[in-house]
């Protein structure tokens, strides 16, 4: 008998807002699925997104990148380069065909406890709907053609 699929998920999160709230909802017992890791960062304004090719190459099904919410960056604009990298970052991911529902931009504040309970929920039911992803370490052993 074979398991059931459960996706590995790594989550790229700022310091000041989403691990906050990551943190309030455990504080407040809220359950969620357990196939997230987190990694804090300063600012998802800082997070090169080799980061997140580096996650798939490790392993990860799925990714979330998640911080403050607009014009509540404790940088000031960190948010806004992290929003505009995704859509450069999306792009590259369209062209090589990797399917862009793997990867979750999202706002998290640190009062919104149940809303990053709801977003891992949401990511690992998308994530384990696709399935296992293997494509990123064949297109790494056989080179784009």
């Amino acid at each position: 008998m074979t398991e059931a699929f459960e996706p590995k998920i790594t989550a790229f999160v700022c310091n000041w807002c989403t691990y906050a709230g990551a943190d309030l909802t455990g504080t407040s017992r809220i359950k969620y699925q357990s196939n997230v890791r987190v990694l804090r960062l300063p600012c998802t304004g800082r997070i090169d997104f080799m980061l997140l090719a580096k996650a798939f190459a490790r392993g990860s099904d799925g990714v979330i990148v998640s911080g403050c919410h607009p014009n509540d960056c404790h940088y000031t604009s960190g948010n806004y380069h992290a929003r505009r990298r995704w859509m450069i970052y999306r792009n590259l991911m369209d062209f090589m065909g990797i399917d862009t529902r793997r990867v979750t931009f999202s706002w998290v504040s640190a009062a919104e406890g149940a809303r990053w309970a709801e977003l891992v929920n949401e990511v690992t039911t998308t994530v384990r709907a696709l399935g296992p992803y293997t494509e990123y370490k064949e297109l790494a052993l056989t080179g784009v053609e």
